[in-house]
């Protein structure tokens, strides 16, 4: 086996309208069409895709305090500044990289993390 690309990453959340929100106007990913019946929403980042699934309850709390350890999707920024006061601006937690490299952690509204990196 070859595996050649990734294609997308499923997550999971608990209100699609403030999902939206943030995946839409505080990370500014680009919505596209999705065929599903089922409710969610997809976000286009290059040739990946982020699909929001509804689901009834999403347990998601990072276990582990430094929330680069915990299960997470990453995304390359070109300003790390600009995008930490953009989560700032829209009161979502930020927390530095324990390693001390150009990057930050948020949480999105069902607890999921993300990483934002600048290389």
């Amino acid at each position: 086996m070859q595996i050649t690309q990734s294609l997308h990453t499923a997550i999971l959340v608990t209100d699609l309208e403030r999902s939206e929100h943030f995946y839409g106007t505080v990370l500014g990913l680009a919505k596209v069409e999705r065929p599903m019946k089922f409710p969610g929403a997809w976000y286009q980042v290059g040739e990946y895709q982020v699909h929001l699934i509804v689901a009834p309850t999403v347990p998601n709390e990072p276990k582990n305090e430094k929330w680069g350890r915990n299960p997470h999707i990453a995304f390359l920024v070109s300003d790390l500044d600009a995008a930490k006061q953009q989560l700032l601006n829209y009161n979502f937690p930020v927390q530095p990289s324990a390693s001390g490299r150009p990057a930050i952690f948020t949480q999105d509204p069902d607890g999921n993390v993300i990483e934002l990196n600048q290389q």
